[in-house]
């Protein structure tokens, strides 16, 4: 390792001066021949019958090309992983963002008045905003065809006997916690083109996160619509950030579609700020009850857990979110007794998404929240308890997680030092320290069948490399990172490798970016691929250079003898010759890598992910007495990244991650008042600015990941997740309230601290 070039290098990301200087194309800024401009018209009310439709009236106006209802889709296609969700409604809308007609113009303007003139009676019917009133007997089913609102979804894991646990535990706490929606506010609004060309073969122009997915999905459409054997293509504009929010397709891609499909124009639909907050997909919101018990020492005996998730209307990826949940829950430190039980429920809210930890914030907040409550009933120093429990390598945790490299430990012991928690732990008077954990999947998690990602590498007769990858880069620096393995293999330059990732007809089958997979998925097929065109060039130059390829090497695009220094050429020389060569050959070479990690059997046990990423973070804060205001005044955010291939990037990913984690803490909350969200605009919608920005400081722990490329494991989502804890934990240090519904925002700790005056 000590040997490496261009690994471990603080090289900037790729894509930073094109974004800084205006130069990068994102789908706002695409424009196709002939386009013209989608608009959708919304539901009105949450739940509401539909008993008058008329779209004359925008149909005759000018510059119109088309209308769509209900009456346009097959009425047996459905969307979402539950297949609950008509892209366009009729009958009855059951949320305020149910899409009931759209409209194709020449201009986004006249669109827009198309839709004013659309004529729409209802019905209006009571509405559930409740999950724990959808799940009573006798309560309003939103889809009549269900016998409950709870989805069936078979979302419970055991491990080992928790009654059992719970008659030996000294020590037991038990408490509630929840979780708000939060919205994941990309820079990029959503958006997509989509355009037929003459053989009714789809182009979609697009910012999704899973390009290889989405294009099933589309070719799914295409069946419906009558359309068989049609070829679609997946072209990704620049993403403006993703976090989860374009890890499905939803209805306005549909709506695209049709109606391009209708014109025979290309149509491109772009959401305004407002459409990005009402009309996607947030975090779901959570309410979560749990019991944790040690015995005299401190070591975990078990825990427990129950949980409610708001589903909302209709379902995507956010119902899934409990499977990930279980990683911490049962593999977040050493904890031998398990209990989970989730409820996805039913309401006449919006429907949730994927977003960053994909479920793990939730959970790790009521687990890091009740371990500290656990310490201090034990008479234990918090992160004492921590180093107890702490997960170690060669574990295998109690849902068959095996832990290979593992820096839990060193994580805690930064955050102590550089903290000085034993200085400041326990001093009250309006400052505190604390401190949460984390566990995250590092090596990919085998949600679908595959895992894995392609890679395809050519090399010209210069010595010049282009790499096609599967992988999508939504701002975390793929690209770059990617071109770094590649660099380091073949010994060149990395100025000379090109990264090629946003299309779907040259670039090989990906997953999707999710999962913190991309270093370690995309990585290790890039290294897969570089390694095997190395060989290539390694055995032409071998005839050049009359040496046994064994023992040639290429550095700074010179290929040598390890054993005799006379003999060496450089690289593009030995290309050349081989390509010009009689019977010579052009060198390309193909590497699809799917990490050896496991489906989850049917009691949700089996190793999800080859590697797993830990962290913990620790948080000084002061605490307003008088106001509620908390502030911090240090941020320490330890992670254990295994090789460290860029710090650079990592380093902004965990800066990135820890203040967003400080909004979803401290401000962030979607309002909703009977299904109607009332602060859907940055004016009232509270983010972390650059003003907010506390004093953090990123900790890069190595451990040498040995499945991971050059020893990596990913780290993409961790640096949001244990932040939330870490400053409730730090809070209840400083004023002695403990605030467990978050946000924690000035009136909640002002009412805990006056609540607390009159029970003392």
């Amino acid at each position: 390792m000590n040997s490496l070039t261009t690994v471990g290098q603080k090289i900037p990301k790729r894509d930073a001066p094109p974004k800084a200087i205006g130069a990068a194309v994102y789908i706002q800024d695409m424009k196709v021949p002939g386009m013209l401009h989608g608009k959708i018209l919304y539901s009105k009310h949450p739940h509401a019958r539909i008993l008058k439709l008329d779209t004359s009236r925008a149909e005759k106006l000018a510059g119109v090309r088309a209308v769509i209802t209900a009456a346009d889709m097959p009425s047996t296609f459905r969307i979402g992983v539950m297949k609950d969700n008509p892209p366009l409604k009729t009958g009855k809308v059951l949320s305020i963002r149910d899409e009931i007609a759209a409209v194709a113009a020449t201009s986004p303007e006249i669109a827009e008045e198309a839709l004013s003139l659309i004529e729409v009676e209802y019905e209006v019917l009571p509405g559930i905003f409740d999950p724990i009133e959808a799940m009573k007997e006798g309560a309003m089913l939103l889809h009549e065809e269900t016998k409950s609102n709870v989805l069936k979804l078979p979302w419970k894991l055991v491990c080992g006997d928790v009654e059992a646990a719970k008659k030996e535990a000294v020590f037991i706490v038990e408490d509630t916690f929840s979780t708000p929606w939060v919205t994941h506010c990309c820079l990029g609004t959503s958006g997509c083109i989509a355009q037929f060309d003459t053989n009714n073969n789809l182009t979609m122009y697009s910012n999704t996160q899973i390009p290889s997915l989405a294009q099933n999905d589309y070719i799914e459409a295409l069946n419906a619509f009558g359309l068989k054997n049609k070829r679609v293509r997946i072209v990704q504009c620049v993403i403006g950030g993703g976090f989860g929010s374009k890890l499905d397709t939803y209805s306005y891609e549909y709506i695209a579609i049709r109606l391009s499909l209708k014109t025979r124009k290309p149509v491109k639909i772009i959401f305004s700020r407002e459409e990005e907050f009402f009309a996607t997909s947030p975090r779901q919101c959570t309410i979560t009850k749990i019991s944790h018990g040690c015995d005299r020492e401190g070591r975990l005996m078990f825990r427990e857990i129950d949980m409610v998730l708001d589903n909302g209307a209709y379902t995507s990826w956010g119902a899934t979110t409990p499977s990930v949940m279980m990683l911490p829950i049962s593999s977040l430190y050493k904890v031998p007794n398990v209990k989970y039980t989730a409820k996805c429920v039913y309401t006449n809210n919006t429907y949730s998404q994927a977003m960053r930890g994909y479920g793990n914030p939730q959970a790790t907040f009521a687990i890091e929240s009740s371990l500290d409550q656990l310490a201090e009933i034990a008479g234990i120093d918090p992160y004492e308890l921590r180093l107890k429990n702490a997960n170690e390598p060669g574990e295998v945790t109690p849902q068959r997680f095996k832990i290979t490299s593992c820096g839990m430990k060193e994580c805690i012991e930064e955050v102590v030092k550089r903290l000085n928690w034993k200085g400041k732990h326990g001093r009250g008077a309006g400052r505190g320290v604390g401190m949460a954990s984390l566990i995250h999947v590092g090596g990919g998690a085998r949600v679908y069948k595959s895992d894995g990602c392609g890679t395809i590498i050519k090399m010209d007769d210069f010595g010049k490399v282009d790499v096609f990858t599967g992988a999508s880069d939504i701002g975390q620096g793929s690209e770059t990172i990617i071109a770094q393995i590649v660099a380091e293999v073949l010994g060149i330059p990395i100025d000379d490798v090109n990264v090629i990732n946003n299309d779907t007809d040259i670039c090989p089958w990906d997953v999707g970016v999710h999962a913190s997979r991309t270093t370690f998925v995309a990585g290790n097929a890039a290294l897969g691929a570089a390694l095997k065109i190395k060989s290539q060039v390694l055995e032409a130059a071998a005839k050049l250079l009359e040496e046994d390829p064994a023992y040639l090497d290429i550095k700074n695009g010179i290929v040598f003898s390890t054993r005799n220094k006379e003999k060496s050429t450089p690289l593009g020389k030995a290309l050349r010759k081989a390509h010009y060569t009689l019977g010579g050959k052009m060198l390309m070479a193909e590497y699809f890598y799917d990490p050896k990690n496991e489906n989850f059997d049917k009691e949700f046990k089996g190793n999800l992910s080859v590697s797993y990423a830990y962290g913990t973070h620790g948080v000084e804060v002061e605490v307003d007495k008088e106001t509620g205001q908390v502030k911090i005044l240090d941020y320490v955010a330890a992670h254990d990244v295994g090789k460290a291939i860029n710090p650079l990037l990592l380093e902004g990913q965990i800066y990135g991650g820890g203040l967003q984690g400080v909004g979803y803490a401290l401000g962030e909350k979607m309002v909703y008042v009977n299904g109607e969200l009332k602060n859907g605009n940055f004016l009232d919608y509270k983010i972390p600015t650059a003003k907010d920005v506390p004093p953090m400081q990123a900790v890069i722990v190595e451990t040498d990941e040995k499945d991971g490329p050059f020893g990596a494991k990913g780290i993409g989502e961790p640096g949001l997740v244990p932040t939330a804890p870490a400053i409730a934990n730090a809070i209840y240090d400083a004023v002695g309230v403990r605030i467990k519904d978050l946000p924690i925002t000035p009136e909640k700790v002002l009412k805990a601290l006056k609540e607390k005056e009159k029970i003392g």
